[in-house]
């Protein structure tokens, strides 16, 4: 993100989740007005929350987080329903309660309902025109 906020293109490494490992694939990322970063642990980072004029995280009930991971799972990456139950008990909801949770402290607006909420988009957008105008 460093590159892109100082005008550069960076590679951006894809990642392979039926392998769980990067491909030696990349694709380049042009500079641009507004750079969207988005990740579960994008807060994690001091210096890389520095970097971000607006910090929002979308807040979804866990069933619904879930259920989401279940389907991509299942359709995108082939995986079974009993080893997706297995990972999501064991690792995925507690490294969610420990680490993802409470970054959400550092947000400048924490979204809920997962992105369906219209008035908090809206006030996001008019805030992203803002920056775009200034």
């Amino acid at each position: 993100m460093w590159e892109l906020v100082a005008g550069r293109p960076i590679p951006l490494p894809v990642y392979d989740f039926a392998q769980y490992r990067r491909t030696e694939q990349t694709i380049q990322i042009n500079p641009s007005p507004i750079i969207l970063v988005e990740g579960i642990l994008i807060f994690d980072n001091a210096e890389l929350r520095e970097l971000m004029d607006v910090k929002i995280y979308v807040d979804v009930e866990p069933d619904i987080r879930f259920i989401r991971r279940m389907e991509r799972d299942v359709q995108e990456r082939g995986r079974a329903l009993d080893t997706i139950i297995e990972q999501y008990l064991t690792t995925v909801r507690p490294m969610h309660l420990q680490f993802v949770e409470p970054s959400k402290r550092y947000a400048d607006v924490i979204i809920p309902q997962g992105g369906r909420n219209q008035i908090a988009i809206g006030m996001v957008v008019s805030r992203l025109r803002e920056l775009l105008s200034s």
